[in-house]
């Protein structure tokens, strides 16, 4: 029986579901992302489209695909738990907790990353956004390549790509291979919390987008997450002298 990969101009567009075709078509993936090439993969929300998260180029092309600027970098994908602490600086203690509750799934985690990595994801103000999918073709492909930078698969402004087909429509040739492995559980993405806070103390956990997971269940697997630090009442500071520049005050 012959792989049912088919092409489509230049995108090769492989069916998960025929084990034939699978293991040479995942064998292609693997070669496109190491070239800096872009792959269409499933998730357990959307489908993604991915990029070598250490090849500025491949990330850079990834944004020129679905017409997005630096300003809104993609998240991580990753295949593990141990690499939550391979890239973020700092993993508080109430993060390792939703972790061990919400993943694999579909949570997105935002944190400091670390500042010895190699890569440009963007205007990512020194943060990472990580999560590692629910999703089997995804965590083989994970497995494989190392970290993905991942944005759901589709121009920006239009709707997320619940097939391959969808994602195929949208984004065309951009894209050198599509993992199709039907229909997706979407249309809901995944949550998305901000623990930069967490790290310093400086404040709670931060609902940024509410996606497939509700913010009532994650107050009910870490409560203490949502608690806002008391602080300690602050000294009074000395006067400034009156004419002394203060740097920013001038921007219109």
């Amino acid at each position: 029986m012959e792989p049912r990969a088919t092409m489509t101009t230049m995108a090769t567009v492989v069916d998960c579901a025929d084990p034939v075709s699978l293991l040479p078509g995942m064998r292609e993936a693997r070669a496109a992302i190491a070239r800096g090439d872009l792959v269409v993969m499933p998730t357990d929300t959307v489908y993604g489209i991915a990029a070598d998260a250490f090849q500025p180029l491949a990330v850079q092309a990834l944004l020129d695909a679905k017409g997005r600027g630096r300003s809104a970098p993609p998240p991580v994908l990753v295949p593990n738990r141990s690499t939550l602490d391979a890239l973020a600086e700092s993993v508080p203690d109430a993060v390792t907790k939703l972790a061990d509750a919400f993943w694999p799934g579909g949570l997105t985690i935002v944190l400091p990353a670390r500042t010895t990595l190699a890569w440009d994801l963007g205007d990512t103000g020194g943060t990472v956004a990580l999560r590692m999918p629910d999703d089997r073709i995804a965590l083989e492909l994970l497995a494989e390549t190392g970290p993905l930078a991942v944005s759901s698969a589709n121009l920006t402004g239009q709707p997320a790509a619940q097939t391959a087909l969808d994602a195929l429509f949208q984004l065309g040739d951009s894209v050198e291979v599509y993992l199709d492995a039907g229909e997706t559980s979407g249309p809901l993405p995944s949550t998305i919390v901000d623990a930069t806070a967490l790290v310093d103390g400086s404040g709670p956990l931060k609902v940024l987008r509410e996606g497939v997971i509700t913010r009532e269940q994650l107050e009910a697997a870490v409560p203490e997450a949502f608690v806002v630090p008391e602080r300690e009442p602050e000294e009074e500071p000395d006067p400034e002298p009156a004419d002394e520049p203060v740097a920013g005050t001038d921007d219109a």
